[in-house]
């Protein structure tokens, strides 16, 4: 038997292994991030919640994502014959480009931006300079976490980033416990020879980087540059945004991360399909068929029941200052916004894996005009509907991302039997599940007139049965997606790598 055969076998279950401890990872971290979020509502301010998780969150990741997501896609391709001692070497550049960045922006922060009131939010020099050293001390760990994520060493990569979370966590509780008035130091102080192919790779990913983080960040920006928002309403805005996207973060992003990896093994970057092994092909048009048909199921489900429970959810989790007000139609919204999320992280995992580097300077191009538009959409929709116009924009700029790699995919899978977007298909029965669901559960929203307990009890007890409803109608019509999900996610039997 060849060896190679089993080669996408093992690439999968690692992948899906990768997944499932990273999945488990996020619940983990957004169960602390969101416990902690509710426990300094009690102590801070919402316009102090506003700075810190849009506007020094916003450095913090911009210096991070310019620093080292280029290098991570790039290096992410290295094969078994590549000399890793060269990787890491490319790695560590991306410390001194961190620097370069941090130096930048946090100049940025504090000349070009609008200061906010020393009186409302006092340390706010303190906190930017913070916020930038950290992202620097973050950049030290690179070359690791690409190891440990190309290898698949799940149990490191879930116990470092636990470990880190955990003493955020704590270190920030203490803080606000002991002294609430020192607002943002706060926050501040909880965050705390190359291969000549593999850089010129390197640079065709950071141009993409540079534009992804603008159509990723892009109501942020607006936001902090244009003041379209006060810091109240950002505050309130970023709250929702953290809840609506909580599967986002602890699902989809495990997925796309995992799953890239699994396809730049299996698959060889810029070759024609029929000149690679068909098993291989196969494989790879399988798991990309079952993966759509994973986060579209997942992310219709919360479209459809999170328009009946935004409003619950925000007076559970935030009170009255959440549930009244914009809140739960921004919840709302983002529901719909999680579904083409869903949809748009797994097709571009797979089309950034399979595109060779002229197609990515090609798709570069159009993502110039696409940041651009999706910028004057979002200050344009901002001031027409308020916060929800940054939530529309936003899907209409996943609408032609999606779009763009769905007509990849098809072209390129045009000579071969596999049809992988056939995930995208629904059977009937679970349609009609799926409708009968959000009219039954929207009469249940409307007719909570009172918010008494009986009429929630009901309200949670509709809710449940139709999700139970939902799932099982999951398990008889889509056999194959339910086999996929059991052997590669739920069995006990996944190595790791």
């Amino acid at each position: 038997m060849d060896p190679a055969a089993g080669r996408p076998r093992e690439a999968l279950r690692a992948a899906a292994a990768l997944t499932s401890w990273s999945a488990g990872l996020q619940v983990v971290i957004r169960l602390l991030t969101f416990l902690l979020n509710a426990f300094t509502l009690r102590y801070v301010s919402k316009e102090t919640i506003g700075v810190v998780n849009v506007r020094l969150t916003l450095l913090y990741s911009t210096i991070l994502f310019l620093s080292r997501e280029a290098f991570r896609k790039a290096c992410l391709n290295v094969g078994a014959e590549q000399k890793w001692a060269q990787v890491v070497n490319l790695l560590w550049l991306t410390v001194p480009l961190g620097v370069l960045w941090a130096l930048l922006l946090c100049w940025i922060w504090l000349q070009l931006v609008t200061i906010p009131d020393p009186a409302l939010i006092p340390h706010y020099e303190v906190g930017v300079v913070a916020f930038g050293l950290s992202a620097i001390v973050e950049l030290l760990s690179e070359p690791l976490w690409v190891l440990a994520q190309a290898h698949m060493l799940v149990r490191l990569k879930v116990i470092a980033e636990s470990i880190a979370m955990v003493a955020k966590c704590v270190l920030t509780v203490l803080c606000v416990t002991i002294a609430p008035h020192w607002g943002l130091c706060i926050f501040s102080l909880a965050q705390h020879v190359i291969n000549p192919r593999l850089a010129i790779l390197t640079w065709t990913f950071y141009k993409q980087s540079f534009l992804k983080q603008v159509l990723t960040e892009g109501e942020r920006y607006v936001m902090t540059f244009l003041n379209v928002l006060n810091f109240g309403d950002q505050g309130v805005y970023d709250i929702v945004n953290n809840l609506g996207s909580l599967v986002a973060r602890f699902l989809f992003l495990p997925i796309e991360e995992s799953f890239y990896v699994f396809f730049v093994k299996v698959l060889e970057r810029g070759k024609d399909i029929g000149h690679q092994k068909q098993e291989d092909v196969s494989v790879a048009a399988t798991v990309l068929e079952m993966l759509v048909k994973l986060v579209l199921l997942i992310g219709l489900t919360i479209a459809v029941f999170g328009y009946s429970y935004s409003q619950l959810a925000l007076d559970i989790y935030g009170g009255s200052m959440l549930s009244s007000g914009s809140g739960p139609i921004l919840l709302r919204c983002y529901c719909v916004y999680v579904l083409l999320l869903a949809v748009n992280g797994v097709t571009e995992c797979f089309t950034f894996a399979a595109m060779s580097k002229e197609e990515v300077d090609r798709y570069n191009l159009m993502m110039i005009a696409l940041s651009l538009a999706f910028l004057g959409l979002s200050y344009y929709l901002t001031w027409w509907q308020g916060a929800v116009g940054f939530i529309l924009a936003n899907c209409l700029n996943m609408g032609f991302r999606i779009a763009h790699s769905l007509q990849y995919i098809s072209h390129y899978f045009k000579h071969s039997e596999n049809r992988p977007l056939v995930g995208l298909q629904l059977p009937r029965p679970l349609l009609l599940a799926y409708l009968g669901s959000a009219i039954v559960t929207a009469f249940s929203q409307a007719s909570l007139s009172q918010q008494g307990l009986m009429a929630l009890s009901v309200h949670v007890l509709l809710g449940a049965v139709c999700l139970i409803i939902v799932l099982i109608t999951i398990f008889f019509t889509e056999p194959k997606f339910v086999w996929f999900v059991r052997t590669q996610f739920l069995s006990q039997d996944k190595k790791e790598t």
